[in-house]
């Protein structure tokens, strides 16, 4: 991977600066986005990236802009990681027109518009990988998480649709899904503050390995699936669940 162009969207927190650092430290050149301003500067710093974008995914314009200036910039975009994402806990009742737009604008929307704009000059050079972020919850169903559920279901038919599209452009596009990862995301919105010992007790009930994930351990997983090591697959929605879906 070193030296290869990588676009990271949710690159501030959680999965996505994790996967940042860890194609930096493979020698990637990263471009992060992300909405958040001052967590967008702190993983800039970090990466040494040269250019970073804050804005909102949901905007295609602003994702036609991210991928034109890095061309402008290195002249080639190598891989796409879409890690930007934002979940609602709740059901559907309780879950408004606004709520739920804004879950699907971030998680599918967002994830589109990325890819389109970035699978424009991989097919012109002949090679490119994206990598989406979809999660267990777009396979299974899962209380209290409507829209999200529904929104990564739609990352995974769109991961599946747009690989076939370009089997035969150079360019593979997969999906890692996550179970259960220790990360700010999985304790936001609950009824009550969430501490550790509650994050273990989750584990303890619903996880085969009795552990929460490391956002490394998925970045890894990423990393892989953009590398040549991966070269015979796309389409693929890959588990990293600790066995969770095998119950």
């Amino acid at each position: 991977m070193k030296d290869k162009i990588v676009l990271i969207t949710g690159a501030a927190s959680g999965m996505g600066a994790a996967t940042a650092r860890l194609f930096a430290a493979a020698g990637s050149v990263v471009v992060p986005v992300d909405l958040d301003e001052p967590g967008l500067e702190n993983i800039a710093r970090e990466v040494n990236a040269e250019i970073s974008f804050a804005g909102d995914i949901s905007d295609s314009g602003f994702c036609d802009h991210c991928v034109d200036e890095t061309l402008n910039k290195y002249g080639r975009v190598d891989v796409l990681v879409n890690a930007a994402g934002i979940i609602r806990r709740t059901d559907a009742i309780n879950t408004d027109d606004d709520e739920w737009r804004r879950v699907m604008a971030v998680n599918v929307d967002g994830l589109f518009y990325m890819s389109r704009a970035a699978v424009r000059p991989m097919k012109a050079q002949g090679a490119g990988v994206i990598v989406n972020f979809g999660s267990i919850w777009g396979s299974i169903g899962a209380e209290n998480t409507l829209a999200y559920c529904a929104s990564k279901g739609a990352v995974h038919q769109i991961t599946r649709a747009m690989a076939l599209d370009h089997a035969t452009d150079g360019i593979r596009i997969n999906a890692v899904c996550p179970g259960e990862v220790n990360t700010p995301m999985l304790a936001s919105q609950r009824e009550n503050p969430v501490t550790q010992s509650d994050l273990q007790a989750l584990a303890d009930a619903t996880i085969p390995m009795k552990r929460l994930a490391d956002p490394e351990e998925v970045a890894k997983v990423v990393l892989f699936l953009a590398s040549e090591d991966a070269s015979y697959m796309t389409g693929a929605l890959v588990p990293v669940d600790a066995g969770y879906t095998a119950q």
